[in-house]
């Protein structure tokens, strides 16, 4: 079995309100404190079958533009999903199978680029807008019993399990590979960065607070009892742990690396919802973001203006 990191955005940070705060609320953290961010998925080759977690960001989104007030910023463009994955020497059509964390648009951007692929979803998940239209959709029910200590799961593969993790959204998942002894465990958006995981905070980001904080503990049981590398989506941690095939210790947290240089470019007037993807065009309602009203909510997923970042 071989895991590869499909890598599209770097250079971007998360501040530690917004990674730390889902519990205490995010005025108990310090809004100058900055982790690292950026985008990335995986990909397994079984060696019979080519196999994705989740399928990064549409093609065509824009890049956002960080200011003083921006809570998260997912970096620059390296190159756009699509590219970053024929570069690892693959070709669309030898996808098999498609496993969604969740729906949110940086995770399933190019669903309907893999023409053979089918694609595991949650079952609650299923009906979401940003899977509207796709015909090869497969709903899991999670009804091969539980796998360690998570309650509720589904084998894909020889030694892949896709797990219900309900919390970041309602129809969340984690994929576990097992591999020469070692438990992969690609995740959505369990935690933005590791720090989060080694400190045991909820991000902002949640469907459900009390589920998201469920899993998270489940999440930290499994990896004190199985040596577990830990592979994101939000930060560059993620495609690290999986080149150094580094187990987690949650008694020893690794030093933070500082954040690099954020490089500021000129605005276009769109504004992109960093939790869901939803861009805001003026030039389609006339209105500029500035001044629709401060209760006015992301059309897709009901998120506060304060989620939207300038591009």
């Amino acid at each position: 079995m071989k895991i590869k990191a499909i890598k599209f955005r770097e250079g971007g940070f998360a501040t530690q309100p917004f990674v730390f705060g889902g519990e205490e609320g995010p005025d108990k953290f310090d809004f100058t404190v900055r982790y690292r961010s950026g985008l990335q998925n995986y990909l397994i080759d079984t060696g019979n079958e080519v196999i994705l977690v989740d399928t990064g960001l549409p093609i065509d989104q824009p890049e956002e533009i960080p200011d003083e007030k921006t809570v998260i910023y997912t970096g620059k463009n390296i190159t756009d999903y699509m590219t970053a994955f024929l570069n690892l020497g693959y070709r669309p059509e030898q996808v098999t199978k498609i496993l969604l964390t969740h729906k949110h648009s940086d995770h399933s951007g190019c669903l309907d680029k893999f023409p053979n692929a089918r694609i595991f979803v949650n079952a609650e998940e299923t009906d979401a807008a940003e899977l509207a239209g796709l015909k090869n959709i497969v709903p899991v029910n999670f009804t091969d019993g539980a796998y360690h200590n998570f309650p509720l799961s589904q084998k894909i593969a020889d030694g892949i399990y896709f797990i219900k993790a309900k919390g970041h959204t309602n129809g969340n998942s984690i994929v576990i590979a097992e591999d020469d002894g070692l438990y992969y465990m690609m995740h959505g958006d369990i935690t933005y960065t590791d720090e989060a995981l080694y400190e045991n905070k909820l991000s902002v980001v949640f469907d459900d607070v009390k589920e998201a904080r469920i899993t998270l503990d489940r999440v930290r049981e499994f990896i004190s009892s199985n040596p577990t590398v830990y592979l994101s989506t939000h930060t560059p941690s993620g495609y690290e742990n999986l080149e150094a095939k580094k187990v987690v210790d949650l008694n020893n947290p690794p030093k933070t690396i500082p954040v690099g240089e954020i490089i500021f470019k000129t605005k276009s007037g769109k504004y992109v919802c960093s939790v869901c993807g939803f861009v805001y065009d003026p030039s389609e309602t006339g209105v500029a973001f500035e001044d629709l009203p401060d209760d006015w909510r992301c059309p897709r997923c009901k998120r506060g203006k304060d989620k939207f970042n300038p591009a």
